[in-house]
């Protein structure tokens, strides 16, 4: 593959595309569970299929999406719900960082908005029950493969009625309308880097290129999508629980079509009070002990929405007998 540099870029920076795992989960359970565990150590990310998802179900919260983010500005600022969830439009969380995106973010349990004339509230209601059941056959697979003896450790976080998933729908507008424009070497950016402090993300995105992954200083990997596959990746506290075997990794999104590009995410986060530490069969002769202290989701949650979105916070749980 040949490094380009994005004349819009960084100084430094290099984009590298990259093909992430394709894992297919109708595969052999044993053979699943290895490319998983690989997955998560090496990418942070990977791609599953045969995942069970119906597509009916998908093709019907992508319709409503779409239909939701084609409405009059007016009419989307209605949707007020409990913050930090609703509609939002170029800000992104509440230390002054913006994007060019607008996103409606709702609680996965009641994934509902207020005055729904339409089918939104259902179809995304029986999305997010769908990912939900993938997300707790994921985490099953990654504590199997791991030799973690209770293999319902990890999901049983989201299977609470407290849980604190969330479902995010990101909208990024086109940079350009004109399709005679070349822009493939330019981007404006829709969302900043920044790693998912959650458990695990489950994302689902149309058929236009936007993610981009960084698994080395100043490159950034484009994700091309897979519109047959839901895009996995690790998030800061599955990290932490793997005592560092897994990696969270850092990802961006960028506008750089003529085309707008909606994706979907279900983060999987635990109750607020749950305590999130590595299990005892995470220390090994290669991790004689645990790489961060414990914590509840509630401390962690605290400390990631007071800082910036690309600021680094898992370091700020390291045991302080652990040296980088």
């Amino acid at each position: 593959m040949v490094v380009v540099a994005s004349p819009n870029s960084m100084i430094g920076e290099k984009i590298l595309p990259i093909d992430l795992p394709m894992i297919d989960l109708s595969a052999e359970r044993s053979m699943v569970m290895k490319l998983i565990v690989k997955a998560c150590e090496e990418y942070g990310f990977f791609n599953v299929i045969n995942h069970g998802v119906p597509y009916d179900i998908i093709s019907k919260m992508e319709e409503v999406g779409f239909d939701f983010f084609a409405k009059p500005m007016e009419q989307k600022k209605l949707v007020a719900l409990d913050k930090p969830f609703g509609y939002g439009c170029k800000n992104i969380g509440l230390n002054g960082d913006m994007g060019e995106v607008e996103y409606l973010l709702l609680n996965a349990n009641v994934p509902s908005i207020p005055n729904d004339s339409s089918n939104f509230s259902s179809a995304v209601s029986a999305y997010t029950e769908a990912v939900q059941e993938l997300a707790c056959e994921i985490l099953e697979l990654m504590a199997e493969g791991l030799g973690v003896p209770n293999t319902s450790i990890f999901s049983t976080f989201i299977t609470q009625l407290d849980n604190d998933s969330i479902l995010r729908f990101n909208h990024y507008p086109p940079k350009h309308s004109n399709k005679d424009i070349d822009n493939s070497n330019s981007y404006n950016l829709g969302f900043g880097e920044h790693s998912d402090p959650q458990i695990l993300t489950i994302l689902r995105s149309n058929d236009v290129p936007g993610l981009q992954i960084s698994l080395q200083h100043g490159v950034w990997n484009p994700v091309v999508p897979d519109p047959s596959a839901f895009c996995v990746n690790v998030g800061d506290l599955l990290q932490v629980m793997t005592n560092g075997r897994f990696v969270s990794v850092r990802h961006r999104a960028v506008t750089n079509s003529y085309k707008s590009r909606m994706s979907v995410a279900y983060f999987v986060a635990p109750p607020l009070d749950a305590c999130i530490v590595a299990p005892s069969v995470m220390v090994t002769p290669n991790r004689p002990s645990l790489l961060f202290k414990p914590f509840t989701w509630e401390e962690y949650k605290k400390v990631t929405y007071s800082l910036r979105l690309g600021d680094t916070r898992i370091h700020l749980f390291r045991n302080c007998t652990q040296l980088d």
